[in-house]
């Protein structure tokens, strides 16, 4: 299943931060920002395309040291805010 994140959330660098802000008809519906650590920016990125789990996945295996399990919890707790804040098409 292929997943992307909404054309109306942007990813910002804000000194050593990362904080996803709404823009559009997203600031009526999405109250404040998101804000994500390193890795949660590296998968966000991912995502502004059409990507599958096993892509992310794949790409957060060559990225990072860590393990398999660990790296598919990693991805199934940032998938399940996403979709919990709406913010996946």
């Amino acid at each position: 299943m292929n997943m992307k994140i909404k054309e109306d959330f942007l990813l910002r660098k804000v000194a050593d931060c990362y904080v996803v802000v709404p823009v559009g008809k997203a600031t009526v519906d999405f109250n404040g920002m998101m804000n994500l650590n390193e890795t949660g920016a590296f998968l966000w990125e991912k995502l502004e395309n059409d990507t599958t789990k096993e892509e992310l996945l794949k790409a957060m295996l060559d990225e990072y040291e860590v393990t398999e399990d660990i790296a598919k919890k990693d991805i199934d707790n940032f998938i399940t805010k996403l979709k919990d804040g709406n913010l996946l098409e």
